[in-house]
């Protein structure tokens, strides 16, 4: 006899991240984890080194300088934020307070991984709705709730496709539930939507709502990625419940302080947010004119589909790896025909489409 887990816990894939090195290569060419290919903010490095001289202290258990800055700056009751090392943290708490076990979650078949993890580690089931040619489709969502539901998971943009919803279906997905029921709206890559006709963060519309919690995170477009600071936006009860869980230093003090000069360096963001909006149609058309079948995003990735007749995605991954670029392939999302590709810098984006050209050549001449 030896330790046994919980029943259900081996039967959970393990989160798989975008690769990180390629073989041969001692700085590959990363466009696989969808990070900021600008970095992050001067001042939140100045702010993270200058904070080196306090590793000998615990964080600050309420994240209180974060707290107010993030409360000032969008307008917020600082009482009704929650903070976690990442989003995942905020997923997991939440799964745990509020699932028991048999209980369900309700998310679209193209789901980030984190949220299935997160429900069955707490005992719960995972029920997919089929989504329409990979956007989500609200009604497929409304059908699966039943009387068993606890928690309704959408993201917008999506990952992995990059795909969003009109704010309106966010509002319609919504008055379809039972008020018992937390809706999680993931906004991961809020921010890379900026300017797209009828997205919303719905930071302002959950104002008023008694049942959703609206996640953010400094991963993505404040280059933070190696932080982990996650946060959420929330009901006072839900808050509350959340916090009692949480770990308490999951913020490290370090952390804290680079976030707090990221969220005050408007300059770095809007340069991000700029670069994406105007590298991600170059890729994607790039990708296009090789062939792939591209998905509409307003992330800072484009999902691409490549029907070759000779190399299978898989292939191109390999091969692609193999000259020192990485890119992300979907096999674990259910989308074994498809590669994510993050958008990166100018140069990158040349070097990643020239070298795609020389692989699918190379395979149509063989």
């Amino acid at each position: 006899m030896s330790p046994q887990p919980k029943p259900g816990i081996l039967d959970i894939a393990s989160y798989t991240p975008g690769k990180a090195k390629a073989p041969g290569f001692a700085a590959p060419l990363k466009l696989s984890a969808n990070e900021n290919c600008l970095g992050c903010s001067e001042a939140a490095r100045a702010a993270y080194l200058a904070a080196a001289s306090e590793l000998h202290l615990y964080p600050d258990a309420n994240t209180s300088r974060l707290r107010a800055a993030i409360a000032e700056k969008f307008a917020l009751d600082p009482q009704r934020l929650v903070f976690g090392a990442g989003s995942d943290e905020i997923f997991a708490i939440a799964a745990q307070a509020y699932l028991s076990e048999g209980d369900n979650i309700v998310q679209p078949q193209y789901a980030f991984a984190a949220w299935a993890i997160a429900a069955r580690a707490a005992g719960g089931l995972v029920k997919s709705a089929p989504e329409a040619d990979y956007t989500v489709d609200v009604d497929a969502m409304l059908s699966l709730v039943d009387e068993r539901t606890r928690l309704v998971f959408i993201a917008n943009p999506a990952n992995p496709t990059g795909t969003w919803l009109h704010f309106t279906e966010i509002e319609r997905l919504h008055a379809g539930l039972p008020p018992h029921i937390l809706l999680v709206l993931d906004g991961a890559y809020a921010e890379c939507a900026a300017g797209v006709a009828g997205f919303l963060d719905g930071m302002d519309w959950a104002e008023n709502k008694n049942n959703v919690l609206v996640t953010r995170t400094f991963s993505k477009m404040y280059g933070l990625a190696s932080l982990r600071i996650g946060w959420a936006y929330a009901p006072r009860p839900v808050a509350e419940a959340l916090s009692r869980i949480r770990l308490p230093f999951s913020v490290p003090r370090a952390g804290e302080a680079a976030a707090v000069a990221a969220l005050a360096d408007d300059a770095f963001l809007q340069l991000s947010v700029a670069h994406v909006a105007e590298q991600r149609p170059r890729l994607a058309q790039a990708l296009a004119a090789l062939g792939a079948r591209t998905l509409p995003s307003a992330a800072n990735f484009v999902t691409a589909q490549f029907p070759h007749a000779v190399l299978t995605a898989a292939d191109i991954e390999a091969r692609l790896a193999q000259r020192g670029i990485l890119v992300r392939h979907l096999k674990t999302y259910a989308m074994p025909d498809w590669l994510r590709v993050s958008v990166g810098r100018e140069a990158e984006i040349d070097a990643l489409i020239g070298a795609l050209t020389d692989i699918l050549e190379s395979a149509d001449r063989a």
